[in-house]
């Protein structure tokens, strides 16, 4: 408790700035991304992300340690997943957020009428939609 009685959120607030920093890269997040939709190998999160597996595995690193993926191993090779639903209820809400945009109000004004957020909701989910991988067939 703080000195005004309410609970003290520091620790929490803390680990949730963690959280967002490690999603703050635009590797990462397509990482994780592809990881929401499916199981996958760090090669094949190279691939998809357009970088080298070197790369790939450390970005995985910060995103473990930030316990947003998990990993299983077969023979010699290891397999990364998102550590749970909340993770991809995470990267929807960080697109509905940047879909929101100005137009949201974010100068601080009230936001346009036309901005009403039924209609913000339906284009966010469209374009995660658009995001989403298509599934291949392998």
């Amino acid at each position: 408790m703080d000195a005004h009685g309410s609970p003290d959120v520091g620790p929490v607030f803390e680990q949730a700035v963690a959280v967002l920093k490690a999603v703050a890269d635009p590797t990462r997040f397509h990482v994780l991304w592809a990881l929401a939709q499916r199981e996958h190998s760090v090669g094949q999160l190279a691939e998809l992300a357009g970088a080298h597996v070197a790369a790939v595995s450390q970005h995985l690193a910060r995103l473990r340690a930030a316990g947003l993926v998990v990993s299983r191993r077969e023979g010699t090779r290891i397999f990364y997943r998102v550590a749970g639903d909340h993770v991809r209820t995470l990267l929807e809400g960080a697109v509905l957020v940047a879909q929101a945009g100005p137009a949201a109000g974010a100068e601080g004004g009230p936001a346009p009428a036309e901005s009403a957020p039924a209609r913000e909701t339906a284009m966010a989910k469209r374009a995660v939609r658009r995001l989403r991988p298509r599934a291949t067939g392998g």
